[in-house]
């Protein structure tokens, strides 16, 4: 992949800061930002009236606004980031409004004595669901979500199963296919799964992941505040006995406007002389191949060489309790201590020396696995603009540390 022509994507990478951030808070490309700014700009708008004479043309009402077209452009693109169709697409301005709108709206899918299997320590936050509710445990030594116990705890009671495809922070992947598979063969639940994290740095495919519904926030991967849930199939929402537009919660058309330009910029990622050829859903999914590819590389070397310091302890990676971590399935993410060193005193290192991270937020899956008792954690998570250079260059300041 050529890295060099996709920092010239990122206006903002220009101010001498190696940002290693992308969980907190993602660059923005030029082109969202471009985009975010004209649909705001022209929203308000009355959209213009096309005369054409074709037979196969479409009416366009007079006085439609603007708005209406970026609403619907923002669907197409994420249904192209996602495998799936338009009309599977539910906007809303975050994943907690939507999980919870959703949460409210189960009703039909649960009997009595119906079962919910939801994600201990690190779920959605799906409110209050009138269901015996059930509990996916993570591995307190690894932070990963293991698929085999999901043979306990789906049966024939089970309705709806929600979990993440990965950790934010740790970096952990869960066999989501296995996952699914497990769901479909045991019952007929209908599965959730969180791909927020994810779809950074892997293609997308809600039926190679197998999953009924994808939650994707659009901030966490560079995009504006926009937030959807992609349903599998949209004859799904009769089985609720709703419409699409009873799940929606309105977003803003200003943001929904960078929407489509950021499924352009992803599609443009792994070809940034625009040689990729086809649908944007054929060339989104070519050029997240190459950005895989170049994060699986970057991974490895972030691992590798952090695991290589001796005063290091990587969450979920290093000491005893983490001898079954896998490291070959990881996103590019890790939190790490340094030994007998604050954790706010690593990250003032590292930010006097140009390295934009963030101490690791508390959470209760990270509580649960020392990280307060070790003083707390930094994290650090690459980007596709990341360079084996800025690898190298974190693990030197982090070296001087020890």
């Amino acid at each position: 992949m050529d890295v060099a022509s996709v920092r010239g994507l990122y206006t903002g990478l220009s101010d001498g800061w190696t940002y290693l951030n992308a969980h907190d808070q993602p660059q923005i490309a030029e082109r969202v930002s471009a985009g975010v700014a004209r649909a705001f700009r022209m929203s308000p708008a009355v959209a213009a009236v096309e005369t054409s004479g074709g037979s196969h043309s479409a009416p366009v009402a007079a006085g439609r606004l603007e708005r209406a077209d970026f609403i619907a452009t923002a669907r197409m693109a994420i249904a192209d980031l996602t495998g799936a169709h338009r009309n599977s697409v539910v906007l809303g301005p975050s994943l907690p409004v939507l999980y919870s709108r959703l949460a409210s709206k189960l009703g039909p899918l649960l009997r009595r004595n119906s079962a919910v299997v939801l994600q201990r320590l690190d779920s959605a936050s799906l409110g209050d669901i009138a269901a015996n509710i059930r509990w996916a445990q993570p591995d307190l030594g690894t932070g990963e979500l293991p698929g085999y116990q999901f043979n306990e705890l789906i049966d024939g009671t089970t309705r709806f199963v929600s979990f993440t495809a990965a950790h934010a922070t740790l970096g952990a992947v869960a066999e989501v296919s296995e996952i699914t598979d497990i769901i479909r063969r045991q019952s007929r639940a209908w599965s959730l799964v969180d791909v927020s994290a994810l779809a950074t740095y892997r293609a997308i495919d809600i039926g190679e992941l197998g999953a009924d519904i994808l939650g994707i926030d659009l901030a966490q991967i560079g995009g504006p505040e926009v937030a959807a849930l992609v349903f599998r199939d949209a004859t799904m929402f009769k089985r609720l006995n709703i419409t699409r537009d009873d799940l929606e919660s309105r977003v803003s058309a200003g943001l929904a406007g960078g929407v489509g330009p950021l499924a352009d910029h992803f599609a443009r990622l792994g070809d940034p002389d625009d040689q990729l050829r086809g649908s944007r859903r054929t060339r989104l999914r070519n050029s997240m191949l190459k950005v895989s590819e170049h994060m699986s590389h970057l991974s490895d070397e972030l691992y590798a060489l952090m695991g290589s310091l001796p005063a290091v302890h990587i969450l979920g990676v290093t000491g005893e309790a983490a001898s079954g971590a896998r490291t070959d399935n990881r996103i590019p993410r890790l939190s790490f201590a340094v030994k007998n060193v604050p954790a706010d005193t690593v990250h003032q290192r590292l930010l006097g020396n140009g390295l934009v991270t963030t101490l690791t937020p508390r959470s209760e899956l990270l509580s649960e696995m020392g990280v307060d008792d070790i003083g707390g954690a930094v994290t650090v998570s690459l980007s596709p603009f990341n360079t084996h250079q800025d690898i190298e260059h974190l693990v030197r300041v982090v070296a001087s540390l020890a």
